[in-house]
């Protein structure tokens, strides 16, 4: 049994059993491939997959046991490398970013910043997703840390750390009848409009539908968009009244609308930060954390990773 046994078996599931589009990611040919497959089979005396032919269509009930161990022990080779590297070199390396739009055009520049000031010569990749696709890529080894609002929480495979509390504004172009009260804003005079958000699953898209829920209110949602400067955008054409994070309001760039706190109407939402258990942490990753979240020191990151590790 070899690595590049497990890693054909491992990208045979990633690449839809597409043989051919393995051999590329894995740079070998597509014989080779099915022959380091087969020789696992042989080795293990099961086959992992089902096959119509020559072709693999799907994987076999042993296969579907053996895949999360034959992903973990791929993760697990990738933090004996990272370890080797934290040690033999400190201040160079990849580090491996996953966050949602809102987090990555919001609340990252800065620390992004100021992270290439520290480690010039850590080459720093920033994937965008949904929260879902976030931490599929925590999982699947792709990044190392992972940051959104929604969803993180609910796969036990991570760890998950509070970064920062925030709220909800309205948005209107200049002069809507929305500006023109003296009372705070209400769910039911919210309702009366037309309402652009976010799409389900993100960005605290939760706690609006909730809050309307709650108060007996279906609100005509005419837009959804992950991007909440796409939701600003539609907004300005009038199409409706919008409903974005309150980190996304720009004064200088949103010269065309006003924005309206919406703090009292919307749950306050968490952004959290995420790891895989059980991955290896270089110094420089640490230090990422920190310089976005500064709470999340080194030594409070460590103690969670102690803690969940003595749950399991």
């Amino acid at each position: 049994m070899n690595f590049q046994q497990l890693r054909s078996v491992r990208e045979a599931v990633r690449c839809h059993f597409n043989l051919t589009d393995v051999a590329a990611m894995l740079h070998t040919s597509q014989p080779g491939v099915s022959r380091q497959i087969r020789e696992l089979e042989e080795e293990l005396g099961v086959e992992v997959f089902v096959r119509n032919g020559k072709r693999l269509t799907g994987l076999t009930p042993p296969g579907v046991t053996l895949l999360p161990i034959v992903e973990k022990i791929l993760l697990d080779v990738e933090s004996l490398k990272r370890v080797g590297e934290d040690f033999s070199s400190e201040l160079t390396g990849k580090l491996s970013v996953a966050a949602t739009h809102s987090q990555a055009r919001y609340a990252l520049p800065h620390a992004v910043k100021d992270f290439r000031q520290f480690f010039p010569q850590v080459t720093l990749h920033l994937h965008q997703g949904s929260p879902k696709q976030v931490a599929e890529m925590l999982l699947s080894g792709e990044a190392d840390i992972g940051v959104a609002t929604e969803a993180l929480v609910h796969y036990p495979q991570l760890i998950t750390l509070p970064c920062y509390r925030w709220t909800h504004s309205v948005v209107v172009p200049k002069g809507h009848a929305l500006l023109k009260q003296s009372e705070p804003l209400t769910l039911a005079q919210l309702a009366k409009y037309p309402i652009i958000t976010y799409e389900q699953g993100y960005t605290g898209r939760s706690h609006i539908d909730q809050a309307f829920a709650n108060a007996g209110l279906e609100p005509e949602v005419v837009l959804t968009a992950m991007d909440a400067d796409v939701i600003k955008t539609y907004v300005e054409l009038e199409m409706g009244v919008g409903i974005v994070a309150s980190v996304a309001i720009d004064d200088e760039r949103d010269t065309n609308l006003k924005a309206i706190d919406a703090g009292h109407l919307f749950e306050i939402n968490q952004t959290r930060l995420a790891i895989r258990r059980g991955a290896w942490l270089r110094g420089f990753v640490y230090r990422f954390i920190e310089t976005f979240a500064p709470t999340l020191t080194r030594l409070e990151i460590e103690k969670e990773i102690e803690a969940s590790s003595s749950r399991t």
